[in-house]
């Protein structure tokens, strides 16, 4: 008899202070109302991610939807390795033999992304994939198994799994015909502040 394999963990990085955003981002509401980690988790769901993990630490008592479970990050601070481990710490927990990462500052991504890069990697245990648009690195990340310990080893201060990713050659997955990619980075931009597009861009590529 053929055994099926677990269903990818997928991890929601949302333990941070926001600095830049003025609050937790965990705690962001969007225009109509859903909050952020409302959206995210049920696009990890919809892909068919089982379970999913919010890494919470800025704001440890943010409502986090029934289908998803809280981790608690302890030295959250110290930046996003610190998420990054803890998340995969906590799938390590479970059976699954691949990861899905995604950051909660990323509201509108589809189901469809994550469900392409999981078809695209094999989404097994040696699978190392992310997504980019028009040729820039983005999310999700898929991580199999087999790059937990070493991802989570490599990753240091305010840098995820990029370096990792960079290093051991992953497979990048095309998907701006399927959603733009941009994350939310701040709040509100006066009509007077000028964007500072090539530091967003720095932003988005130091995260995993």
């Amino acid at each position: 008899m053929t055994t099926r394999a677990a269903p990818p963990v997928g991890i929601v990085l949302a333990a941070g202070a926001g600095s830049r955003y003025g609050m937790p981002k965990a705690l962001a509401v969007g225009a109509d109302g859903v909050p952020w980690l409302d959206r995210v988790v049920a696009a990890l769901v919809a892909a068919g991610c089982a379970p999913v993990l919010v890494m919470l630490g800025a704001a440890p008592d943010a409502p986090v939807p029934g289908t998803a479970r809280p981790r608690m990050v302890a030295g959250w601070e110290a930046g996003l390795s610190s998420s990054l481990r803890a998340g995969l710490s906590a799938a390590a927990e479970t059976d699954a033999d691949a990861a899905v990462l995604v950051p909660v500052d990323v509201p509108d991504i589809p189901a469809v992304v994550i469900e392409r890069l999981l078809r695209a990697s094999g989404g097994g245990r040696r699978a190392l994939a992310r997504a980019v648009f028009d040729g820039r690195p983005g999310h999700p990340v898929v991580l199999g198994r087999a790059h937990w310990a070493a991802a989570a080893a490599t990753a240091s201060g305010d840098q995820g799994a990029g370096p990792y990713l960079v290093r051991r050659g992953a497979l990048s997955v095309e998907c701006a015909d399927l959603w733009h990619g941009h994350d939310v980075d701040r709040a509100v931009l006066r009509h007077d502040e000028p964007h500072d597009e090539a530091g967003a861009a720095r932003v988005r590529a130091r995260r995993c």
